[in-house]
């Protein structure tokens, strides 16, 4: 049956704006702020986090330039919870995965799983980077998004990363202690404690656009990130990327992986959270996720793969199981970790996914194929999906061909988005 199944490429019209040089925006965002003759001959510490933000090599560079030329010494550090297997060699090998070296930035890195309690509130330890603890000054940048694990006036940003990427793994201990009620209830008044007892000078904010591009840079003094923080994120809500049909028979997801999402596939584009008594999500309703492969630059961790109905034996045999359950028990949430039905190809998973969805007619399969859950300003949906396409004027139907195979495996197809062209 997937021999007869037509795919059509199709153009999703999504928030566009993009910053033309990153570095030189940062540079210039931070420098709006007014502090630079305040950093003059302090060690100033930045963070370098574990997601695959657009190009984060360039905008740390440029916090980099801005502090240099300020007359400070600065330096990065990884500020990722337990992420790289809660080692520092690890954490160093996310970041230069990232092209994030010493000799881009212009800044040495020092990594450590080392913390220092630097308080607590209401019993709740607080922890810190000992490089970052010692420091003179630091600049938490960090992407503004929705969190995949709760829902909240904050979630995935600039107070995260206080508390859980500065945190290294015990601050993600913490911070997890009651899965996503203590994510929602406590970051938010952690990260306020952890502004009074850090030396935090500036936040700069990255808001990508729909097509996993910078869409804007927004620098914060202290006293303006809490309030940022939740302006950026409910902007984003208003323009982030959707899957535009629900429901879904069948999701193909070719890749999945840490630098794409923190549960490898953005639990709210799959529309699937996965969390033992919370509420899963109405959008795009998907029956079957089939997800292909791991992205090299998620070392073999592969949290979030419970979230797929069916997987390949290529993706199994890419999973490195003690980096994959030191991540998922940090966090807590076991029911990711679970391993779905493995096929020993593509071709075998797809049609196992058509049985399982009762698929009988392929010109009537409501099917969507994605690249991973950052790219949907261009994807791939069945036959049965055209005409509610035509409908949508933010959609535009392209080529159309069958679904085909190389071997057992599916062909690559092109995902190029018209805001590249």
């Amino acid at each position: 049956m997937v021999h007869s199944i037509k795919m059509a490429k199709v153009h999703q019209r999504l928030y566009g704006r993009r910053v033309a040089d990153p570095e030189d925006e940062a540079y210039a965002c931070l420098q709006k702020l007014g502090i630079s003759r305040s950093l003059k001959g302090r060690r100033i510490a930045i963070t370098a986090g574990s997601r695959g933000i657009a190009s984060i090599p360039a905008v740390l560079r440029g916090v980099v330039k801005f502090v240099r030329e300020s007359g400070g010494e600065p330096f990065l550090f990884p500020a990722m919870g337990s992420h790289g297997g809660a080692t520092a060699d690890g954490q160093r090998q996310v970041l230069r995965d990232y092209g994030i070296d010493e000799e881009f930035v212009g800044a040495p890195i020092l990594a450590t799983m080392e913390v220092e309690k630097v308080g607590q509130l209401n019993g709740i330890p607080l922890f810190t980077d000992r490089h970052a603890a010692e420091s003179d000054g630091i600049i938490v940048v960090n992407r503004i998004k929705h969190h995949t694990d709760f829902t909240g006036p904050h979630e995935s940003g600039l107070l995260k990363m206080m508390v859980v990427g500065m945190g290294k793994r015990e601050g993600a201990l913490v911070a997890h202690r009651d899965k996503a009620d203590s994510l929602r209830r406590d970051i938010p008044k952690m990260a306020e404690a952890l502004l009074q007892k850090l030396p935090i000078v500036a936040g700069l904010a990255v808001v990508e656009n729909g097509y996993h591009q910078v869409g804007q840079l927004v620098s914060l003094l202290p006293s303006e990130i809490v309030e940022g923080d939740r302006r950026l994120l409910s902007f984003w809500k208003r323009i982030r990327p959707r899957i535009p049909f629900c429901p879904i028979d069948v999701l193909i997801v070719e890749r999945m992986g840490k630098d794409i999402s923190g549960t490898g596939m953005d639990t709210k584009v799959i529309g699937r959270m996965m969390i033992t008594g919370g509420v899963e999500p109405k959008w795009p309703l998907p029956r079957v996720i089939v997800v292909l492969d791991l992205t090299d630059a998620s070392h073999g961790n592969a949290a979030g793969l419970g979230l797929a109905d069916i997987t390949t034996r290529r993706l199994i045999q890419k999973v490195d199981w003690k980096k994959t359950h030191i991540n998922v028990f940090t966090s807590g949430f076991i029911e990711r970790d679970r391993i779905p039905v493995v096929a020993e190809n593509d071709r075998e998973a797809l049609e196992w996914a058509l049985e399982v969805a009762k698929v009988r007619d392929p010109s009537q399969a409501r099917i969507v194929r994605i690249r991973d859950t950052n790219s949907l300003g261009t994807f791939y949906a069945s036959e049965g999906l055209w005409e509610e396409a035509r409908k949508k004027p933010s959609l535009r139907l392209g080529s159309v061909s069958q679904l085909e195979f190389d071997g057992s495996d599916l062909k690559p197809v092109d995902y190029e988005s018209d805001s590249k062209k």
